[in-house]
């Protein structure tokens, strides 16, 4: 629906004045006059300047629900241009000194290309390419060129315009990539670069703020709250959220197995993210380091990130066979010559089994301190590029406080997590494929969705060296026809020009995010109005996840320090005790452990009769595989509320409606291992 244009009063003489000031700094470009005061149009435009091509308000408010609307972007990196070096991605996403200054090439790709050498790394060739930028953009920003600013602000300004509520932009950066990479103008210290980007992304705030008259009028609007964000949204502007992606943070790496770094560097890092106005984080990328593994990359490109593991931390990725359903990506065996050279002499990346899926490293005793971290600060947690042991780990955790803080941004996770990750109440982006996959894909799990009535959201990765959509050609039998509406209908959008490049998505491709708008038009073209309408609830569903997290309370654990008791406790020293208490006394270094034979319990005494409906056990490697979960008023008479035969280990959690007991009882029924039962922390819980 068109809504009716809203327009400001005349502004005071003084207030003109400083305006006129103003234009007459920024450069008011042709078209975008001073008197222009539309709230959705700047006061002042640097001239000359990128073309948005766009009319038509901006939609605002909420639905009849009271729902906010929109699109969202999961995952994007706005500022990875100051990652790496500061010269792996060429060009600004916006410049004090104008669009001729933000979007030029790097100083060595100069004057062909010929020292490109990441570009030919990731797009094969020999990188060569006409580096100049405005006005002509001959060669670049391309849907395969993956070393060049796809995130100039007024393409980010378009795909507002074209409906997105909510951008993540993920401070990137990684250590290794950027001490190997040949060109450099910077340290490479990951959290100095995260510092960096979390800066630059304000004053990109306030560069904006400036054009609309000053603090606070922009579009592009910084938030640290889900209040905060649909307010923004409700104003018709862009919400943005800070988030993190990089291989080391807090300076967590691990050399030879051994961590570099403690629980205060943890607890100082998360503090430090925080005040930043981080609120959503990857524990690791790429790399394993102290915290958690990771989930292979594929083909040439493992393979020289197999290197840099090595490089990084003195060993390479480990497989194994996988126990459950879920597997890692295939490391696979293709050279990467170029990377390969770095090795050490006589030192070359090992082989692999086929059958060898997924990662022995999972979410390791730091990692597990982060994620429980990440919940005191109500930070959410991305389960993308963890490996499938570490995933599964983190979404037991989360599981066990009922904690719904997890993302998936960018079809990083096996798709096996899906629901677990909807009944956490939990969001989901897919990444920016081309309009057929991505279509399929969501249709694929358009019956989740419906189940657990929530939206969807895409994560394009711009500015993050993954490649984009290409162009399915003008002669298709539904190309994007232009100029055409955006999904609420309010605008209309024609064909993106910067300087002397108009750029067409049926036969361009995705090549900039001012293309975003015409990317979603393809996919409701290919996979039908139901996905885009999917994609439109997407920011609802973004700020249920988040204001979930940031309302969550930890629950009383009612088992702590209780009075325990068990059939039998193993005893091998005098010196150390696996006594009952030892599974309710709140220390994870400690564990209750029966004798070796299957029919064994541990009952816990909660004082009084207390509603109980959520039991957690944390299991030592000698795991229950069948086992009940028992309540009694009495102690002698007792009813199994919750049993299982397909226990496998790990951190388990028995939901069940809520009930009034005194007692609660785990009957172990048959052992997982050769060994007896053990119970790290056992924990009840009411509502």
């Amino acid at each position: 629906m068109t809504r009716p244009t809203h327009r400001r009063r005349r502004p005071l003489a003084v207030l003109s004045l400083l305006l006129a000031t103003l234009a007459v700094l920024l450069g008011p470009a042709p078209g975008s006059a001073a008197d222009d005061t539309s709230w959705w149009n700047p006061v002042a435009r640097p001239a000359p300047d990128s073309e948005v091509n766009v009319t038509g308000e901006p939609f605002k408010g909420t639905n009849a629900r009271g729902e906010v609307r929109g699109f969202v972007d999961a995952h994007n990196h706005i500022m990875s241009n100051e990652a790496f070096g500061g010269r792996l991605i060429c060009g600004e996403p916006f410049s004090e000194r104008g669009v001729a200054d933000a979007l030029q090439d790097c100083p060595e790709h100069y004057p062909d290309g010929s020292l490109a050498v990441f570009d030919f790394i990731t797009k094969g060739g020999d990188g060569r390419h006409d580096p100049a930028g405005w006005p002509t953009f001959k060669d670049w920003p391309a849907h395969d060129s993956l070393t060049h600013q796809q995130n100039y602000y007024a393409w980010i300004e378009r795909a507002w315009r074209g409906g997105q509520r909510v951008l993540v932009n993920d401070l990137v950066t990684n250590g290794v990539i950027c001490s190997v990479y040949f060109f450099k103008d910077r340290g490479c210290d990951e959290m100095t670069s995260i510092r960096l980007q979390a800066r630059k992304t304000y004053e990109m705030q306030e560069y904006v703020d400036r054009m609309y008259g000053g603090p606070g009028k922009g579009w592009f609007r910084i938030v640290t709250g889900s209040a905060q964000a649909r307010e923004v949204i409700e104003q018709g502007k862009l919400a943005v959220v800070l988030g993190v992606e990089t291989s080391e943070p807090f300076g967590c790496k691990q050399i030879l197995d051994v961590a570099q770094c403690d629980r205060e560097d943890i607890d100082r890092g998360l503090d430090e993210l925080h005040r930043l106005g981080v609120r959503s984080m990857f524990l690791c990328h790429k790399f394993d380091n102290a915290l958690c593994g990771v989930r292979f990359d594929e083909g040439a490109l493992g393979t020289a990130i197999n290197v840099g593991q090595f490089l990084s931390t003195g060993t390479f990725w480990k497989t194994e066979k996988c126990t459950g359903p879920q597997q890692d990506n295939p490391i696979g065996l293709a050279a990467a010559p170029t990377a390969e050279r770095e090795l050490p002499a006589g030192v070359s990346v090992p082989a692999y089994a086929a059958d060898a899926r997924c990662n022995t490293r999972g979410l390791t005793e730091l990692g597990e301190y982060a994620v429980r971290g990440m919940m005191q600060r109500k930070m959410m947690l991305e389960i993308d590029h963890m490996s499938v042991k570490a995933a599964g780990r983190a979404l037991d955790i989360l599981e066990s406080e009922s904690y719904p803080g997890v993302l998936s941004s960018h079809s990083w996770m096996d798709l096996d997590w899906t629901e677990r990750v909807y009944g956490l109440g939990g969001f989901i982006a897919q990444y920016m494929h081309g309009a057929e996959g991505f279509s399929a894909e969501a249709k694929r799990t358009d019956a989740l969705r419906e189940k657990y009535g929530v939206g969807y959201g895409y994560g394009t990765d711009m500015n993050g060296v993954g490649g984009w959509p290409g162009p399915r050609g003008a002669d298709t039998s539904n190309p994007v026809r232009y100029p055409f509406r955006s999904t609420d209908g309010g605008s209309v959008l024609d064909r993106q020009t910067t300087g002397l490049r108009t750029w067409d998505l049926n036969t361009d491709g995705a090549s900039h995010y001012g293309l975003v708008p015409d990317w979603i038009e393809d996919v409701r073209l290919v996979g039908g109005q139901d996905v885009v309408d999917d994609l439109f609830r997407g920011a609802e569903s973004y700020l249920d996840t988040w204001g979930a997290s940031e309302g969550h309370r930890a629950a009383v654990n009612l088992a702590a320090n209780a009075p325990a008791s068990a059939s039998t406790s193993e005893w091998w020293t005098p010196f150390v005790s696996y006594a009952p208490g030892r599974a309710v006394d709140g220390d994870r270094g400690t564990r209750w452990a029966s004798e070796w034979s299957d029919s064994q319990w541990l009952r816990i005494d909660l004082g009084a009769p207390r509603l109980v409906e959520r039991i957690t056990l944390d299991w030592e490697r000698a795991y229950g595989k069948a086992y009940r979960v028992e309540l009694s008023d009495d102690g002698t008479t007792w009813r199994t509320a919750w049993s299982t035969t397909s226990g496998d280990g790990g951190l388990d959690t028995a939901r069940f409606p809520g009930t009034t007991a005194r007692h609660v009882r785990i009957q172990g029924v048959q052992r997982g291992t050769g060994w007896g039962y053990s119970l790290v922390e056992v924990g009840v819980f009411g509502s």
